[in-house]
């Protein structure tokens, strides 16, 4: 396949590429081909972060200003746009991160869903009118912007969880700064492009910051410690989510945290098993599991586990593994270090469990191969398939996320045990139960921890128009996507009219009827 020159990625503040590049210079590459390089990405300092969150207190006055439904209007226009470049884009993410192709155009159509709830909410930012318990004075609400807000995503959604961000922020009157990922560095300098130099919005409300780990953090802290920022959105590790919370919370801000998930699917003796293997194939392997809702461990009831585990097992083998172009169940590793640390995790299976699910374990190689593989494994970061039976709480592999082509499996006797089983890890993100009882669904429902429960389906999937997120290390109970998403972005401001052309004071000067409690029939 042939593929375009290789561009060079550089920050944008105010409508315009910074200059050089103060944090150093890296290759972004496809994973799939690491000798397709994809761009080179100009990394920024602390100080660009700064004057990227300076840049975006300054535009986001005049930008609120903007009437609420015309911002909704800018954001339709987005949507339209991104859905006429859906394709290109879809490409891109799958050259930069490796994600199959449909997956790809998966995710692009997650911005046209976001762009297409929130149009409309323009025209919805509603406060409301309430009654005083005053005469001649009448009490309202309403919904104000936050102000410069602070976005940080990972690159295993490049485009569709930042617009979960980026589009509600921008229509409730938010100026943003984006920092994305380094290694999805293209992607996001297109999805930049689409919004900015398409959407036509305003130099200095929409910023992009290139920059690592650790010049991030850096400049924003002092971005909050020079009073530019408003809020933060942060999605990525539990680790990191939780120094962002105590950063934020030094300022006495509460952060938008969308952390890691060691997503639990419990399959009870009453499941349709073959939907259950279908569920459990997507949600572990799909974009080799490198999803914050991948499933994570399967709680199986005990009458149905060697039933269940076979027929996994046997679906695993069969699946389609290799180029992300082609009709593969999942491609390569997002990056490298990704890789190096899905390493570690495999080193956690211990001589008590079972490994099943390929034709080996490790780094796909001609001297590791998997069967069937798609392509040339030497090209790229591929990894086999694992599934690990017999894991247990106390366990790493148990306990921990693992973020890579990994499913671990237990089994459980009781409804209650399997609910402790899911929550004894301490994520919340999501979780699944496979049932034809309606009573354990709800039982189920009501005693899980996680943010998201689906019935008869994946811990993979979210729709535009319902709250995303989750609660412990998974979350700090923050949600994204549908009206939900709106308290992150706006701040609730009351207002009080009094008319009556002299002071009345509450609770003190309240009018009372006086009932006759002794009063019978």
């Amino acid at each position: 396949m042939a593929h375009p020159e290789v561009r060079t990625v550089s920050s944008v503040i105010a409508g315009r590429a910074a200059d050089g590049a103060p944090g150093g210079r890296i290759i972004s590459t496809n994973p799939a081909r690491l000798d397709d390089v994809v761009a080179e990405v100009a990394l920024g300092d602390p100080a660009l972060l700064v004057s990227a969150a300076r840049a975006a207190r300054e535009a986001q006055q005049a930008w609120a200003d903007v009437p609420a439904p015309v911002r909704g209007r800018a954001i339709a226009h987005i949507g339209r746009l991104v859905e006429d470049n859906k394709e290109a884009l879809a490409r891109l993410v799958t050259r930069e991160i490796g994600k199959p192709y449909p997956e790809a155009l998966g995710e692009v159509q997650e911005i046209i869903d976001t762009c297409d709830f929130f149009l409309g909410e323009g025209r919805r930012l509603y406060g409301q009118t309430v009654p005083s318990e005053m005469p001649d004075k009448q009490l309202f609400t309403f919904r104000n912007p936050v102000g410069t807000v602070a976005i940080v995503t990972a690159g295993n959604f490049p485009v569709a969880v930042p617009s979960w961000y980026i589009v509600p922020a921008l229509l409730c009157g938010n100026a943003v700064v984006w920092k994305s990922a380094e290694y999805s560095a293209a992607a996001s300098a297109a999805f930049h492009e689409l919004f900015c130099r398409g959407g036509g919005l305003p130099p200095g409300v929409f910023n992009v910051v290139y920059a690592d780990g650790l010049a991030t953090f850096a400049g924003l802290e002092q971005a909050l410690d020079a009073g530019l920022v408003d809020k933060v959105g942060f999605t990525g590790s539990s680790e990191v989510g939780a120094r962002i919370g105590e950063l934020t919370g030094r300022h006495l801000q509460s952060a938008c945290l969308e952390l890691g998930g060691k997503n639990p699917m419990v399959v009870t003796e009453h499941a349709d098993i073959d939907l259950a293997v279908e569920g459990a194939l997507f949600g572990g392997f799909g974009t080799a599991g490198q999803r914050c809702t991948s499933l994570g461990t399967v709680i199986c009831h005990e009458s149905v586990h060697d039933e269940f585990l076979t027929r996994f097992a046997e679906a695993t083998a069969g699946a389609a593994v290799g180029d992300p172009f082609a009709d593969v169940v999942y491609g390569p590793m997002l990056d490298i270090k990704f890789a190096e640390r899905f390493d570690t995790f495999l080193a956690w299976i211990g001589p008590q469990h079972k490994v099943l699910g390929s034709t080996g374990t490790g780094r796909i190689t001609a001297a590791n191969p998997r069967a069937g593989f798609v392509g040339d494994p030497a090209a790229g970061i591929f990894y086999h398939p694992t599934i690990v039976d017999g894991v247990r709480p106390g366990e790493q592999i148990f306990d921990r996320e693992t973020f890579g082509p990994l499913v671990g499996v237990t089994t459980y006797r009781t409804l209650d045990q399997a609910i402790e089983l899911a929550n004894a890890p301490g994520y919340g993100l999501s979780s699944s139960i496979y049932t034809s009882d309606a009573t354990e669904a709800f039982r189920f429902r009501r005693g899980v921890c996680a943010g998201m429960v689906s019935v008869n389906n994946s811990t993979s999937g979210a729709e535009a128009h319902l709250p995303f997120g989750g609660n412990g290390k998974s979350g700090n109970g923050s949600r994204q996507s549908g009206q939900w998403v709106l308290d992150q972005f706006t701040r609730w401001q009351a207002l009080n009219w009094d008319y009556s052309g002299r002071l009345q004071k509450a609770q003190m000067d309240v009018a009372e009827l006086t009932p006759d409690s002794d009063f019978r029939l």
